[in-house]
């Protein structure tokens, strides 16, 4: 068993029973999906749920607890590198507004046809950046992440992929507002590859809302493309262009067909595979694993978070009344069972310890 296998069977103990109980088993066998391969569990962010996400203490947390891949979301710093960072504005996510030095980078630009208002990694160099620390992005919600506010840097892509490679896990890169960043100059296909193939990385997928871009690194790239697919809206790229087919047409069984020319996967909102009604309550499951499948396409979805309200109305617990039930966590374990039983092949999860138990035990 390997270490990291060792500390996710820990990891289990404790959410079952509250204590430590270490038993040493084999890897458990595959779940009888439709490659006979057990769901993956991708770290979202890292482990986002425990650290401030998209920091190196995020990404560690998630490799112990057994995440199978992480996940980093890129931007483009003004001298061409890529950052993680969920989105290219960072005020929500280091100390950038506090910082009288940048204070005049402060501006408002136009990110895929909405004003936002803060500071852009694309005006910032990468010496620049290295000089913020992150922060907690949600504190209401995880209140206990903010003890690491100001410890840590924002990683490059590369600090990401050689964390992957010296513990043995893939990577699963996003590529954020492409059609935003082309149109600036930033270009952020080219450097992604440049990384990748430098490192000789082999097991990575590469994600994006967009449709442009994974057609153009189809052609540029063996590895595996994931389309992520919303649970309303349209991909940028077709809204720029004009083109008034939306989410929901790329989900029709012809829509499928089309993605699977280009892609080797799906990234859907968890409300594509099982739809909530207006008091967030889940209905009968979609078709669109089953779907998908027929088109030769893995089904992975986002995102799995532990808090109550971040899950379905009939996977809460607790008292509705308590000041934390918010964020107090619900039965995330079960709501991530059904979605398994329904055969999807992979999940984006906040915990990855969590999403790791729940695979071990659905494979036993």
């Amino acid at each position: 068993m390997t270490m990291r296998r060792l500390i996710a069977s820990m990891l289990a103990g404790v959410l079952a029973g509250g204590t430590f109980a270490v038993v040493l088993i084999q890897t458990p066998p595959a779940t009888a999906d439709r490659r006979g391969r057990a769901p993956i569990v991708i770290g979202h962010r890292g482990a986002s749920a425990h650290r401030p996400e998209h920091t190196l203490l995020a990404y560690e947390a998630a490799i112990a607890m057994g995440a199978d891949y992480i996940e980093p979301d890129l931007v483009s710093t003004k001298d061409r590198v890529l950052v993680a960072r969920h989105e290219n504005e960072i005020s929500g996510t280091t100390d950038v507004a506090a910082r009288p030095e940048f204070a005049d980078r402060r501006t408002t630009k136009t990110i895929d046809g909405r004003p936002v208002t803060g500071w852009f990694t694309e005006d910032f160099t990468l010496a620049e950046l290295k000089t913020l620390r992150a922060k907690e992005r949600v504190p209401d919600l995880r209140p206990d992440n903010t003890a690491f506010d100001g410890l840590a840097e924002i990683p490059t892509f590369e600090e990401v992929v050689q964390l992957a490679l010296k513990h043995g896990v893939g990577v699963y890169p996003e590529t954020k507002h492409p059609t935003y960043f082309d149109s600036i100059g930033l270009s952020l296909e080219e450097p992604l590859l440049e990384v990748l193939n430098r490192h000789r990385v082999r097991k990575a997928y590469i994600q994006s809302f967009e449709t442009a871009n994974l057609r153009e690194l189809s052609g540029k790239t063996r590895l595996p493309l994931i389309q992520l697919i919303t649970a309303t809206g349209a991909p940028y790229d077709w809204v720029a262009a004009g083109d008034p087919r939306t989410y929901d047409d790329m989900v029709k069984p012809e829509g499928l067909r089309e993605v699977a020319k280009y892609a080797d996967g799906i990234g859907v909102d968890t409300r594509r595979v099982v739809p909530v009604d207006a008091a967030g309550k889940t209905l009968p499951a979609t078709t669109i694993v089953t779907d998908a499948h027929r088109k030769g396409l893995d089904v992975h979805v986002w995102t799995i978070r532990n808090e109550n309200s971040q899950l379905p109305a009939d996977y809460r617990l607790g008292n509705p009344a308590s000041p934390v039930y918010a964020r107090a966590t619900g039965d995330v374990m079960g709501w991530l069972s059904k979605l398994v039983e329904l055969g999807i092949d992979g999940a984006f999860c906040d915990d990855p310890g969590m999403g790791r138990a729940v695979v071990a035990r659905q494979s036993l």
